[in-house]
């Protein structure tokens, strides 16, 4: 039998330096890890606390103007049931990214990067949403939904 090192229990608050690994896709996948722990947190922070604890967890993102700190991807063969997905992971980075903006201060210096991936992430996905394939078709639809009602995101009344 091999001994294990038991960890202190951890939050997610407590998370840090989630580095690269956090905004590249793997495979197919739709949501990346990062943004979707991103996104949850400032639902439960307040905007100074999330951008101190954006900062930690993120170090990566650009604190000036940069368009291209998280491409978008694009879908070689959308009639391809797996890289259809990619399409999808357009859209869900849209609204983490548009959850995330709207997490910040008002004057937080990472705001022109993310609005910028965002608008990048939500023209590319938006114009997936074709019906031409049922890949992706059958789904994406529901994505696109949730990202232009802006479903997640709290608004000032």
């Amino acid at each position: 039998m091999v001994a294990r090192e038991i960890q202190e229990p951890r939050t997610v608050a407590e998370d840090s330096d989630f580095g690269s690994s956090g905004v590249i896709p793997i495979s197919h996948h739709r949501h990346i890890p990062g943004l979707a722990e991103a996104d949850v947190m400032r639902r439960v922070l307040a905007p100074n606390e999330f951008a101190k604890w954006l900062t930690d967890f993120l170090p990566q993102l650009p604190n000036k103007s940069n368009s291209d700190w998280l491409p978008i991807v694009v879908s070689p063969d959308p009639s391809d049931p797996k890289l259809a997905h990619l399409d999808g992971l357009n859209l869900s980075r849209a609204w983490m990214l548009e959850g995330i903006l709207s997490g910040l201060p008002k004057d937080d210096p990472r705001r022109d990067t993310l609005q910028k991936a965002a608008e990048a992430h939500r023209r590319a996905g938006l114009a997936a949403v074709t019906g031409e394939h049922y890949e992706g078709g059958h789904w994406l639809g529901s994505f696109a939904v949730y990202l232009v009602t802006q479903r997640g995101i709290e608004h000032a009344r």
